[in-house]
């Protein structure tokens, strides 16, 4: 097995931990979770379920983009919800950004987020 890789850029934010923002094992990416941090600011995104959705989302992008991968590339998703009653509100959302062939997905409500978030998004995309 080729050596993990790990990828990083200043268009998402800052990993708040020991890890990395996604790490390459062999033609598999796997994209930490992202949650509604603003990277021009540091800051939480203010609004519901959609507009944090909207900026995870945004995050999820530049990471994959600084790994030469874009959206088309996810085949996994794994959606954790700070309340299960905002999914209709992240489905439009992540709806308006995926297109079909549609990535296999999870979603699950857990009782606190980082940063008391309502919504994070972690995926694994596949180079080729």
């Amino acid at each position: 097995m080729s050596e993990k890789r790990s990828v990083s850029t200043d268009k998402a934010p800052a990993a708040i931990g020991p890890y990395s923002q996604a790490v390459w094992a062999g033609d598999l990416l796997f994209c930490s979770g992202q949650i509604p941090i603003d990277p021009a600011t540091g800051q939480i995104v203010v609004g519901g379920a959609a507009d944090q959705a909207r900026q995870v989302l945004d995050n999820i992008c530049a990471v994959l983009e600084a790994a030469g991968l874009g959206l088309d590339a996810v085949v996994k998703a794994t959606v954790f919800f700070k309340n299960m009653e905002d999914f209709q509100a992240v489905n439009e959302v992540y709806a308006s950004y995926f297109k079909p062939p549609f990535p296999a997905r999870s979603g699950v409500e857990v009782a606190r987020l980082p940063k008391d978030v309502l919504v994070e998004i972690e995926v694994i995309a596949r180079k080729g």
